[in-house]
This record gives C-alpha cells, sequence and structure tokens, in this order.
C-alpha cells in the first residue's frame, strides 16, 4: 500500500480521518503544536491514536509562530474563548488567522520527503462559517499550490473525505469504522474534563447526540444540542 501523511490532530474529525485513510494507506501521522490552550492534551490524544493504529512514521512539531503571531483566543490566554452559538455566522474568536495554510505546508513537506502520495486532512466545511480554512474551495486551491510547488516527479493527492459531512455523519463513519473516540479531544480550553461549553464542544456533542451514540470522553457539561 501507498503511504499517506495524515494531519491528526487528536479531535474526532481527525481520527475518523485517520480510520478511513488506513483502510488504502500506511499511515504516517502528523501532529503540530502551535501554543494552543490544550497542546499537552491534544498531543496526548494524538500519540494515542498513532498508537492505536500502528502508524509506521509519526512527527510532531512546534510552529510557535502562530502563537507569537496570536489573534485567536486559542493561542492567546487574555482572550476569553466565547460560548457556543450554533446559530451565529462570523468568525468566532478561536479562528487562528490562515493556520490550515501554515499546517498544510508542514505536511506537504513531509510527504514530499517521505515520497507520499496522499495527504489526508479532517476538514469539515460545517466549520466553514466561522473558519475559512476549512471551505473546500480553499483545499481545492492549496491542490494547485502543491502542484506547483513541489518537484515535478512528485504526486501528492490532498484528500478531503469527511469535508461535506456533519458532525452526526463524522460519529457515524466512526462508529462504522470502530475509530476510538475515546482517545480523542476537541474542547478549546480545559485539559481535564471537556467544558461541553465552547464552539468545538457543542458541534461534538451535537453531533453524538445527534447520531444517538454516548460520547465517551468526560465532560463538566453535557448541554442538549440535539436541536440546535
Amino acid at each position: 500500500m501507498d503511504l499517506a501523511v495524515v494531519l491528526v490532530s487528536g479531535g474526532m474529525d481527525s481520527c475518523v480521518t485517520t480510520a478511513i485513510a488506513q483502510r488504502a494507506h500506511r499511515l504516517a501521522l502528523l501532529h503540530i503544536n502551535y501554543g494552543q490552550r490544550t497542546e499537552r492534551r491534544e498531543l496526548e490524544a494524538f500519540n494515542d491514536i498513532a498508537d492505536h493504529y500502528h502508524a509506521e512514521h509519526r512527527l510532531v512539531i512546534s510552529m510557535e509562530h502562530l502563537a507569537k503571531i496570536g489573534g485567536s483566543s486559542l493561542t492567546d490566554p487574555s482572550v476569553p474563548v466565547t460560548r457556543a452559538n450554533l446559530q451565529a455566522t462570523d468568525i468566532p474568536s478561536s479562528y487562528v488567522p490562515f493556520r490550515n495554510a501554515n499546517l498544510l505546508s508542514a505536511a506537504v513537506s513531509w510527504a514530499e520527503a517521505l515520497g507520499a502520495h496522499a495527504l489526508y486532512v479532517g476538514a469539515v466545511e460545517e466549520d466553514s462559517s466561522g473558519y475559512p480554512d476549512c471551505r473546500k474551495d480553499f483545499f481545492d486551491a492549496f491542490q494547485s499550490v502543491v502542484r506547483a510547488g513541489t518537484k515535478p516527479m512528485t504526486s501528492i493527492q490532498v484528500v478531503t473525505p469527511v469535508i461535506g459531512f456533519t458532525k452526526k455523519d463524522i460519529v457515524l463513519k466512526g462508529v462504522e469504522l470502530r475509530a476510538p473516540f475515546h482517545l480523542t479531544w476537541s474542547c478549546y480550553q480545559r485539559e481535564d474534563l471537556a467544558c461541553g461549553v465552547c464552539d468545538s464542544c457543542a458541534l461534538r456533542l451535537r453531533g453524538f447526540q445527534q447520531a444517538g451514540t454516548p460520547d465517551p470522553i468526560p465532560y463538566d457539561e453535557r448541554p442538549d444540542y440535539s436541536a440546535a
């Protein structure tokens, strides 16, 4: 099987993306620390997922410049993480300016060095009302950058298998593929118990609630988002 690089944050979307990738590829899992509030817990989740899938390669790198640049409640402790509002259409405070372009650039570099033919990313367009770099057109544009900026003999396909999924769809696909949801972490602001009230927790909980499947990670609060 060909080798694929998978960007793994440690959350549910990248976990299910890994489960999809491993059906057709050998795995090289990449995790990036960028000074986010839950950096330690996300790294733990990444290593647990990499162990679970017996990744052939794993790499953890730092992009501390994203925290130094600031502009996000995920990287600046002086900016509060806003409480979830699943009806909001504006860009939330948790948006890290142009983060995915930075992450993808590193992932493409590693993929080219390894001779990988695919780069899997667990982006979800359902999040794109807040995050412009989670949209399909962003990844289509980045694919053109990959073709233009790598060696002529390099062929790396950017694959976003859950881009059109809802969180409910992702939960159902994960259940189908026996993805280890219990090893994942999605909360934006806590590392002991998931807060249950940030945007990421709300989206995750809504997905599990709408799928009729219990979320196996511990929460401080578990509001009912199923009708939101």
